[in-house]
């Protein structure tokens, strides 16, 4: 009766794993959910509140995505360097951090339909005497680290230039340029442009340098994986032909 019973047993609990399988129960909605990386010291694009919740135009936009293709998502905070890492590892399935898609990084990984046009812009103090970036050699500049600004700096004044200054962070860069450290930033106009709201206008100012390129922002995920990069794609073409990319754009940039 013991061995029975014992065999009863096992044949009920696989029964039961097959019928909510089949019933499309937890394990089922578990499939659609996919993870997401994010470096939360970018506002507007992405910040991180005190209360640890990720806020700003990208954790919007990924979520309107991934509710327009009917999948969940969760966004952690993983900083720069890490999120390209842990997406090329498979420990997180795509990353949305302000992420100019460029040929270098589509040798590694590939990335969504563009999502944000982006241009770099040089911000300076109001008396400053410079009008393009060639303007600050012999200066310190601040840049991000591992960004198109310090891309273009170092393009401009070569990669051994002394006087390029990287920081983990574009508000840190900022702030230095505030107490003097610096005597300008290159970083992309969003972000920029958001930082000007809470300075004092009379005291800096923003310079478009010609010579800077516009580029596409994009959602990168693992090399070779199509069947998220599908999705990816058509939510995002869901919701700009639904309005709801266009509400989000003017809620951070305006119309």
């Amino acid at each position: 009766m013991k061995g029975k019973k014992g065999f009863l047993l096992a044949m009920m609990l696989v029964l039961a794993a097959w019928m909510t399988a089949c019933s499309g129960g937890k394990s089922a909605d578990h499939a659609t959910e996919f993870k997401v990386g994010t470096d939360a010291q970018y506002p507007p694009f992405e910040k991180q509140e005190g209360d640890g919740e990720l806020t700003g135009f990208d954790m919007e936009i990924i979520k309107a995505i991934a509710k327009a293709e009917g999948m969940k998502v969760s966004v952690k905070h993983t900083g720069w360097d890490p999120l390209f890492e842990a997406v090329k590892r498979g420990k997180l399935d795509a990353g949305i951090s302000a992420m100019t898609i460029t040929e270098d990084r589509l040798k590694n990984y590939d990335f969504s339909d563009p999502y944000f046009e982006a241009k770099q812009l040089l911000l300076v103090p109001a008396q400053s005497k410079v009008k393009t970036l060639k303007d600050l050699k012999g200066k310190q500049i601040g840049v991000q680290s591992g960004t198109t600004g310090e891309e273009v700096t170092k393009k401009t004044f070569g990669k051994t230039y002394s006087g390029i200054r990287g920081y983990d962070d574009t508000p840190a860069a900022i702030e230095d340029l505030v107490n003097g450290r610096v005597d300008g930033v290159v970083a992309d106009n969003g972000v920029v442009k958001y930082f000007m709201k809470q300075l004092d206008d009379q005291k800096f100012k923003l310079i478009e340098d010609p010579s800077f390129e516009a580029e596409n922002y994009g959602i990168v995920v693992k090399k070779g994986n199509t069947e998220l990069l599908k999705k990816i794609n058509s939510g995002l073409k869901k919701i700009q032909e639904n309005g709801t990319y266009d509400q989000i754009h003017s809620k951070y940039f305006g119309e």
